[in-house]
């Protein structure tokens, strides 16, 4: 996967929330998407997901050297954020096997492979409104990282998560990067992004 950004920029009314951005994200690297909250973090995620159009400029997707239409970015994406919420009535088990509907497994994963990972085995028929902030935390993540995507958003990916909970994450993140994987980390805190490869702060494309 290849996400060419030119001259991208995005507002609300009037107000710019960034401007005159131009990066490429690449297969086989981690970036960090940098900024304080409130700073467009969020918003540019949205914006490469195809979620949210641009205010200027263009985005190009590439896909095995083919070009893939914005219409069609979900099938290669697989996504964690606080604003994609889980089916509070599903069990876990539920849960796991509803998404799975809509995305494959990465390799060398299946559902006793991810509740294994979650270390949930003994609540999969427990309902997901039961389960802490944490273990919702830890499912989003879970789900993203483990689906056959070739690229990957998180967002503020240790939130609600302990200590315990951040070091898990780092595992996961470490066992599902893949050589053709493009993973993007939003985030203001070095813990949750210090494997990147390469940074984009959103403070540099403000005016």
């Amino acid at each position: 996967m290849k996400i060419i950004l030119t001259d991208v920029g995005r507002r609300y009314n009037r107000e710019w929330i960034f401007k005159h951005i131009t990066y490429e994200f690449e297969s086989g690297k981690s970036y960090a998407i940098l900024g304080p909250n409130g700073s467009g973090k969020s918003t540019l995620l949205k914006v490469l997901s195809g979620s949210l159009a641009p205010s200027a400029g263009s985005i190009y997707y590439e896909m095995s050297d083919k070009a893939v239409d914005v219409e069609s970015v979900f099938q290669y994406l697989s996504l964690a954020t606080p604003y994609v919420e889980l089916i509070e009535e599903f069990t876990l088990r539920e849960q796991i096997q509803f998404h799975f509907k809509f995305k494959n497994y990465l390799s060398g994963y299946s559902e006793p492979e991810v509740v294994q990972l979650l270390g949930l085995e003994n609540a999969i028929d427990k309902e997901l409104k039961f389960f802490s902030s944490g273990m919702k935390q830890r499912v989003k993540l879970a789900l993203a990282c483990c689906s056959d995507s070739a690229f990957v958003l998180l967002d503020e990916p240790t939130s609600n998560l302990d200590t315990a909970g951040e070091g898990w994450y780092l595992e996961l993140v470490d066992k599902t990067k893949r050589a053709d994987r493009l993973f993007i980390i939003c985030s203001n805190q070095e813990k949750e992004h210090n494997f990147c490869d390469q940074t984009l702060s959103i403070s540099d494309y403000k005016s």
